[in-house]
């Protein structure tokens, strides 16, 4: 059964969509990563009264956590989802393009495709990785199950070889916001994926943790801070704006993760043992939220998951947050303030505009405290 938002409601309820608004400027948008990727900006935000803000880096990780406090980091990996390909009907072509967003099994994928209106059911579309030049490679797909912008696409690939062959004319689908400037190239196959991704099955990286190297990993390990490893495939759902001033209205998008039985235990005896949950980004957050109980014990999950979180949220399985700056009236930016505060956060946000920090999926990171001790 899919976790939901409910749990954790109270009077903070009440704010609204306009609460959550700040002004962005355009430059601040990072269209590109930080080199090396542990030299990206850090900033440390401790909530109260009167919020303490440090400015550090990234590779300054390990002295600011303890041993015996472990990492957790969502391993799952971004595919080539974004594609384009042609249309053949009779002797006329049209050009579609098609955002793969969830995986139905069996070389099905689930697809935001553009234009619909050029599709009917039964079609066959030819993707490529430059389809009006070439159709040399191709992968083909039958459209099925056409709705509202969405088709279901049949690949005619062995399910076991189709993330390969989305490799060989995929592209790599970047955020609207950095899409909207400028177009992918061959960098931005290393710079949109974690060093640890391994198991296949995003269209959106879990940005914290791009700032992560093997050097930094190797650091961490060396003064006693442990890793796990979750894994939450993460859809465009992500980047979906919310568009209701009554936050209840919002439909949470769903998204499928696994926390296993192994991870569960072991993160449970690393607390038990006064050892602190670091969640590496919102993705792994909101997974291991969704595997707690109401004590803050972690249970294997294997299950989507749609929890909304916002203020008046009670955490229970995380103790510190590192994450990127979000968008404004977005639901990460509720989950953020969540976590520190609102106040702190719209704080911590100024400073960082005002210090000339980079937003966004390849921006800087932010390690945030909680408000209150789950």
């Amino acid at each position: 059964m899919c976790k939901g938002a409910e749990a954790g409601k109270n009077d903070q309820d009440r704010l609204t969509l306009s609460d959550f608004d700040f002004d962005l400027p355009q430059e601040r948008i990072a269209l590109r990563p930080a080199r090396p990727r542990d030299a990206a900006r850090m900033l440390v935000v401790r909530p109260g009264g009167n919020p303490v803000l440090e400015d550090r880096i990234a590779r300054d990780l390990p002295e600011l956590l303890a041993p015996g406090d472990i990492l957790v980091f969502n391993d799952t990996k971004v595919i080539p989802a974004q594609l384009f390909g042609m249309r053949t009907r009779g002797d006329a072509e049209a050009q579609i393009s098609a955002t793969l967003h969830k995986d139905l099994g069996g070389a099905r994928w689930r697809a935001f495709v553009r234009p619909a209106k050029r599709l009917r059911e039964g079609e066959v579309v030819r993707f490529s990785a430059d389809p009006v030049a070439s159709s040399e490679g191709a992968l083909t797909a039958t459209v099925s199950e056409l709705e509202g912008g969405e088709a279901t696409l049949s690949f005619e690939a062995p399910e076991a070889d189709l993330v390969e062959r989305l490799g060989t004319v995929g592209h790599v689908p970047l955020p609207p916001y950095i899409a909207r400037r400028r177009s992918d190239d061959v960098s931005d196959k290393d710079d949109y994926q974690t060093v640890y991704a391994r198991e296949p099955g995003s269209v959106a990286a879990p940005t914290a943790g791009l700032h992560f190297t093997p050097n930094l990993m190797d650091r961490l390990r060396d003064r006693g801070i442990g890793t796990a490893y979750v894994t939450l495939h993460v859809g465009p759902g992500t980047f979906l704006p919310v568009k209701h001033e009554d936050l209840d209205a919002h439909p949470m998008h769903a998204e499928f993760g696994v926390v296993s039985a192994e991870t569960a235990a072991r993160l449970n005896v690393a607390r038990a043992a006064g050892g602190r949950i670091v969640s590496v980004g919102t993705t792994s957050l909101r997974l291991l939220e969704s595997a707690a109980d109401e004590s803050g014990q972690l249970h294997p999950f294997a299950d989507e998951t749609a929890i909304f979180i916002r203020p008046g949220y009670r955490f229970r399985a995380v103790d510190l947050l590192m994450t990127n700056f979000h968008l404004p009236k977005s639901t990460l930016f509720m989950l953020v303030s969540a976590f520190s505060g609102l106040a702190t956060m719209r704080a911590a946000y100024q400073h960082a505009i005002e210090s000339g920090y980079r937003f966004y999926s390849y921006g800087d990171a932010s390690l945030l405290f909680p408000e209150t001790a789950p």
